[in-house]
């Protein structure tokens, strides 16, 4: 995308993006909300499970490669306040926060204790319904047809601007929350909760609406719900997301664009020892179609990716031609666009190689997840709110993560800042080192603070009209 600055020099550029993409290359979304064909309904498992190290099978990765580099400050700042503002409802909403905290981190630990994979987080839904219900929320349960999705709404007044919050609580399988989402599950009560008091401690008219977004992990939950017109009353949308990282810090900056792929290879299955030339193999083209993409590294972009894993059949033997092979790739690239264009290289090597080996091929692109437009004004009041108030540390370097959200902050002013939890050494994101960390009372701390930081921004944005006038500017630039 025009203007896009990767890798460690990204805190050094301000990214402008357009924030209408240009969706006629895309597969339109199918509109059916049943769990995706393979997924399964079983709890994840233990998070102490053994043998399991690190898992890389979905669009969501939010570690990031050089700390050292990932830490450095911001100068930007946001509008003054307008006329007539004040700085009294940033006590109100900092009180509320300690005070729901001990339910929160309750709250997380009864998520993170209970892992559920995508579109079958039940136990998570309940939990998160009943808690917002007895706050004072008006819950709609199993949202637009999503079973596991919420929404949670509470208006004040008449009139006024609608905030916009998302929690995830999906997990990994074999792994449990190795992604944290406990921690966002909370998060977004709090922010909520706290923008709930504040409207009512200032006589401020507005609404405040929580979206549980179910399967971010490759499921695409928030896609759905974007396509379903969950967001179209929205005026604003925030979350966060944590990762590994210097203490007291947070990120700002934005992710990368992904695309999943599902292939499969079928032939005809032959005796491979007697008549291997009746037979069609599924899984050369398979192996054909994984070496092709190897190739294709040697031409990649520094800041392009593409992973894959081969499934096949439990009856598969050695003595017989495979008939049938199954791939799943991920491709990443900086931005949407350039996703495109690399997405298309991808397909041709595994075309190719169903070409060369006489066999049939099918080929399933998921939702595309966007990267992240992150809101520049929203981006600067939450950096200097979180500096000034409780001296963390923030930056704008682009991560090598993904997101759903990304595609929300294309169709509406959004911010997504990532922020550190304390982990230990080979612990990032999907491995089962992050899945302890998630669960540590400094883990909940450092969300508790960024929560604070995102309530505060929310509430400027619903509080003072110029500065949501600056707002509106910066993501229509």
């Amino acid at each position: 995308m025009p203007g896009h600055q990767a890798g460690c020099f990204g805190a050094l550029f301000r990214r402008k993006q357009v924030s209408v993409l240009d969706r006629s290359h895309e597969t339109p979304l199918q509109k059916s909300h049943t769990a995706p064909v393979g997924s399964s309904a079983d709890a994840v498992g233990s998070s102490t499970q053994r043998g399991l190290k690190c898992h890389y099978l979905t669009p969501c990765d939010h570690s990031y490669t050089d700390v050292s580099n990932w830490w450095l400050e911001t100068d930007a700042k946001p509008p003054a306040y307008s006329s007539g503002s004040d700085l009294n409802f940033q006590s109100v909403i900092d009180n509320k926060l300690d005070e729901l905290s001990p339910q929160l981190r309750k709250l997380s630990l009864e998520i993170h204790d209970h892992p559920e994979l995508g579109f079958h987080e039940t136990i998570a839904h309940d939990l998160l319904t009943s808690f917002m219900a007895s706050h004072g929320f008006t819950v709609t349960q199993s949202y637009l047809g999503l079973t596991t999705a919420f929404r949670a709404e509470f208006t004040y007044g008449n009139g006024g601007r609608v905030l916009g919050v998302n929690s995830e609580y999906d997990a990994l399988k074999g792994l449990g929350h190795a992604c944290g989402h406990n921690l966002i599950a909370v998060a977004g009560c709090g922010v909520a909760l706290a923008v709930k008091a504040a409207l009512e401690a200032h006589d401020i008219p507005g609404r405040v609406v929580l979206l549980g977004t179910p399967a971010e992990e490759g499921g695409g939950g928030k896609v759905i719900l974007l396509e379903q017109g969950g967001y179209e009353d929205m005026d604003l949308c925030v979350m966060c997301h944590p990762a590994p990282g210097a203490t007291n810090s947070a990120n700002i900056g934005t992710s990368i664009a992904s695309r999943a792929i599902e292939v499969e290879y079928a032939g005809r299955s032959a005796h491979a020892g007697a008549a291997p030339w009746e037979g069609t193999n599924a899984l050369d083209a398979a192996f054909l179609a994984y070496s092709g993409v190897s190739v294709l590294r040697q031409q990649m972009r520094p800041d392009h990716r593409v992973h894959g894993i081969i499934a096949g059949n439990d009856d598969w033997a050695a003595n017989v031609i495979p008939d049938y092979a199954k791939m799943h790739w991920i491709v990443r690239a900086p931005s949407s666009s350039e996703l495109h264009v690399f997405v298309e290289r991808v397909k041709r090597c595994l075309e190719a190689a169903a070409l060369a080996t006489s066999c049939e091929i099918k080929m399933n692109l998921k939702a595309p997840y966007y990267d992240l437009n992150q809101n520049q004004v929203l981006g600067e009041e939450f950096s200097d709110v979180v500096k000034t108030r409780y001296g963390m540390s923030t930056n704008g370097t682009a991560s090598s993560a993904s997101t759903d959200f990304g595609n929300v902050s294309y169709a509406l002013p959004a911010l997504h800042p990532g922020y550190a939890i304390p982990t230990g050494r080979n612990s990032g994101n999907h491995t089962i080192g992050f899945t302890k960390a998630a669960a540590s009372q400094q883990a909940h701390d450092a969300t508790m603070v960024v929560t604070k930081g995102l309530a505060h921004t929310a509430f400027r944005a619903l509080r003072d009209d110029e500065f949501f006038k600056q707002v509106k500017i910066s993501f229509k630039s």
